[in-house]
């Protein structure tokens, strides 16, 4: 099993032509045609992370956040993403990432956080009309029953492990439909109004964002790594289904970034 047969694994689920033009999802560092002797999966690619690929003795880090998200300059140890990448060219170790095309794919992370919630009749909730298979943007769906607004927080909050949850006025007080985009998402507050939510989830809201609803519809942040965080599941259950008797890892290293005082 070549890197290049796991990528096209992952991207026949998520094509990356289904990314946003400012990401960097797919090979970030290493061979295509270099043999896989294992995978770990994570959120973001960390020294904490490639120390524990080393030690499983995985020379494939699969990531939903891409290491390389900018430009890098030089390699002289003076950062993070420095010596990660020197230490996984030493090593011959590989970075893939799926970012946007796994947000943006159907049954990609939306659909997946919406199944975590128990959410049903789930479509997309700003569809893209110019990919030749179905995508879009995040995903709305329905309850199997209406719920308090705000027991429904504490639950998910617990369920999701989320460091804390800021919401805006409970305005609706019951919850019956709920849209979601995983990771940064204060942009589509209004196609969540448009699409007759009672609560919109995502993550990385601003101070005026909690303005926005005007009383139409409550949003709740979650935080981002913990919204993000059912990419290892998903990114497991699309590899595993094409070669179940490989070893792929859940990496144990793969931890929120931002503490929270309680």
């Amino acid at each position: 099993m070549k890197v290049r047969d796991i990528a096209s694994i992952i991207e026949t689920f998520a094509p990356l032509s289904l990314q946003e033009n400012f990401d960097n999802s797919g090979l970030n560092v290493g061979n295509p045609d270099a043999e896989v002797s294992g995978i770990l999966l994570c959120v973001d690619v960390t020294e904490a992370v490639l120390d524990e690929a080393t030690a499983l003795g995985a020379n494939l880090i699969v990531s939903h956040h891409p290491l390389l998200f900018h430009p890098l300059r030089r390699v002289t140890g003076a950062d993070a993403s420095q010596r990660i990448v020197a230490r996984c060219l030493i090593a011959g170790i590989s970075l893939y990432a799926a970012h946007t095309n796994l947000d943006n794919a159907l049954g990609g992370m939306n659909f997946r956080l919406g199944t975590i919630l128990g959410l049903k009749n789930m479509t997309f909730l700003r569809p893209q009309n110019t990919s030749s298979v179905p995508s879009g943007s995040g995903v709305v769906g329905d309850l199997p029953a209406s719920r308090p607004t705000f027991e429904l927080l504490r639950e998910i909050k617990e369920q999701l492990h989320c460091g804390t949850i800021r919401y805006s006025a409970l305005c609706r007080p019951q919850t019956s439909r709920i849209a979601l985009v995983t990771g940064s998402g204060a942009t589509f507050i209004e196609d969540a109004v448009a699409a007759n939510a009672d609560l919109y989830l995502s993550a990385d809201f601003k101070y005026n964002d909690f303005y926005t609803p005007d009383n139409r519809i409550v949003v709740a942040d979650l935080g981002h790594f913990a919204s993000e965080y059912c990419a290892i599941e998903l990114l497991h259950d699309v590899i595993t289904k094409k070669i179940a008797n490989f070893a792929v890892h859940r990496s144990e290293s793969s931890v929120d970034p931002v503490n929270y005082l309680i």
